[in-house]
């Protein structure tokens, strides 16, 4: 018998003793009031790569130890919410998204103590904490799936999606979903190529919509939607505010051509967000590529992420007008629920901020600002505060770029920096010199304290958090909108061009006034009887007005 034989023979051998230590005992709803503010959820969120954002005890690998080490940075730069990208067991250890165990936190990351100090922490400080739940597939590696391929007629099999002849016609991405345990186990050389096709009349080919490495769960069993019901409870019941629920599209599949957005899976999106909302002041969100607009309404997600939107942010802040008028359309039919970004830890959302824009500082204010004035709940990736630049990845698709550690100090070593490991998971980002979270929290011009202000606006002015959008103009590279809740009413204007712009706006009360929020030192816009009112903006500028009616 072959090395790969023998490896796989004592994996399997291995899956009925790692069974038992799936955990996946009913957990009672516990629901108790939010510890934090009301609306906090329309505040601004960071997304934090564990991984990537603070070594606690020198190993090269960030921590949550880390993490609460560094809340008090996160409280001083505004934030209210955090989403953790996954801390629960993976296979993988890195990309996060291969669930080994629901109810257990990753190893290297630390204990579920820490993940109670985290989020005691964090409450103490009117932060919440939203957790990444992988809802739609498993890890390879994960003990229920391992006994699902050694007893075929065991209860773990129905768990999963099999089919010997799953037929032609099947393309998800310009990938086939199918793949055959028996042919090349992907995992045991830790690597992702390709597959051969599966053996016709296989027992063993089973279907995964993000690869061999991550089997699909089989969500017509109601075994299985029980155990994430309970697995959901498990973390709502040590206090967790919410969940980012990944992929959530991708549920249940069909066929060949029905594989997306089925509305069975519609349906169970929708119940697991009144589960968990039947916790009070938890917040949803979910990762919805396919029609964003229609996860985000209430009563499907009640929250998802404004995809195809953040690639229209960036083409504005490059000073494209056609991109521009794109995103003041947008928001005229967007909800007030969807969560907008520049970009997050996939590739396919685009590079760092600070790499697409080539370090422009002036068009990267323009872009923090065309999602941090506007509805929705904003959501910085970490580092992008202080235009943390990205790394090289192994190929055009790799995500690595995007998740290199959080550049604290100039060298990003040391018991100040990252780590004091002399080897972290990952190259330190090459602009750390002059873009780190201590040199840019000094500097009053930075990016860090520019975020800072716009964020502390936003928290200020309950009109920016909370408000309508109303009366929006785009004239060339100019763009100008107002926010309008109850009897405050802002004005906000962006001129995304490198020449002078003029403006003549519309749609203020007769009269008005409007009083500088940033700059502040900018001048006093003034209306005349019809609710118009001139100003003239430099090139690359903002401006933020308080109208005030006479």
């Amino acid at each position: 018998m072959n090395t790969k034989k023998l490896l796989i023979t004592a994996l399997l051998a291995a899956a009925g003793t790692a069974r038992a230590q799936l955990d996946v005992q009913p957990v009672p709803a516990l629901p108790r009031a939010s510890a934090l503010p009301v609306d906090w959820q329309h505040g601004v969120f960071m997304e934090i790569f564990v991984r990537g954002y603070q070594d606690s005890d020198g190993d090269g690998i960030g921590d949550l130890r880390g993490l609460i080490r560094r809340l008090d940075y996160l409280k001083k730069l505004g934030v209210s919410g955090l989403w953790l990208m996954p801390i629960t067991a993976s296979s993988d250890h890195d990309h996060g998204y291969a669930t080994t165990d629901y109810r257990r936190i990753e190893p290297q990351y630390g204990t579920l103590d820490d993940f109670d100090t985290l989020v005691r922490e964090a409450h103490k400080r009117g932060i919440g904490i939203v957790m990444d739940y992988v809802i739609n597939h498993a890890s390879w590696e994960s003990p229920a799936f391992q006994a699902a391929l050694q007893d075929r007629d065991g209860p773990w099999r129905h768990w999963f999606v099999w089919n010997p002849d799953p037929g032609p016609g099947w393309d998800i991405w310009g990938k086939y979903p199918w793949y055959d345990a028996a042919t090349r186990p992907w995992a045991w050389d830790g690597e992702l190529k390709d597959m051969p096709a599966p053996r016709p009349g296989s027992p063993d080919v089973y279907f995964g919509t993000f690869g061999p490495q991550m089997p699909d769960f089989n969500l017509r069993n109601p075994a299985v939607v029980r155990y994430h019901e309970d697995s959901l409870r498990f973390w709502l019941n040590r206090g967790l505010d919410g969940y980012r629920l990944d992929a959530a599209p991708h549920l249940i599949e069909n066929n060949a051509r029905d594989w997306n957005d089925q509305p069975e899976s519609r349906a169970l999106t929708k119940h697991f967000q009144d589960l968990i909302k039947s916790y009070p002041g938890r917040y949803v969100v979910c990762e919805a590529t396919a029609k964003p607009i229609d996860y985000g309404a209430p009563e499907l997600c009640g929250g998802a992420f404004a995809f195809n939107l953040h690639a229209d942010m960036m083409a504005a802040a490059k000073g494209e007008a056609e991109a521009v008028q794109r995103v003041a359309d947008y928001y005229r039919s967007m909800s007030p629920t969807m969560a907008t970004f520049l970009h997050n830890h996939d590739i396919f959302t685009g590079q760092r901020v600070w790499d697409q824009l080539h370090g422009d500082e002036a068009r990267y204010r323009l872009a923090a600002a065309s999602y941090l004035l506007l509805p929705g709940t904003p959501f910085v990736y970490y580092g992008e505060e202080i235009g943390l630049a990205g790394i090289d990845g192994k190929t055009p698709r790799d995500d690595a770029p995007l998740r290199a550690p959080m550049s604290w100090t100039p060298a990003n070593e040391g018991p100040d920096g990252f780590s004091t490991s002399l080897v972290p998971y990952r190259p330190l980002s090459l602009n750390r010199s002059r873009h780190n979270a201590e040199s840019q929290q000094r500097a009053p011009d930075s990016l860090f304290n520019f975020y800072r202000r716009l964020i502390a606006l936003r928290r200020a002015l309950p009109s920016l958090a909370l408000g309508r959008y109303e009366a929006d103009q785009v004239v060339g590279q100019a763009w100008s909108f107002q926010r309008v809740h109850g009897r405050e009413r802002s004005l906000v204007v962006i001129n995304y061009g490198d020449r002078p712009a003029q403006l003549r706006v519309q749609g203020l009360p007769s009269r008005a006034r409007g009083r500088a929020a940033y700059p502040q030192q900018a001048a006093t816009l003034k209306a005349d009887a019809s609710g118009q009112a001139g100003i003239t903006l430099p090139p690359l500028s903002l401006r933020v007005y308080r109208i005030e009616a006479p």
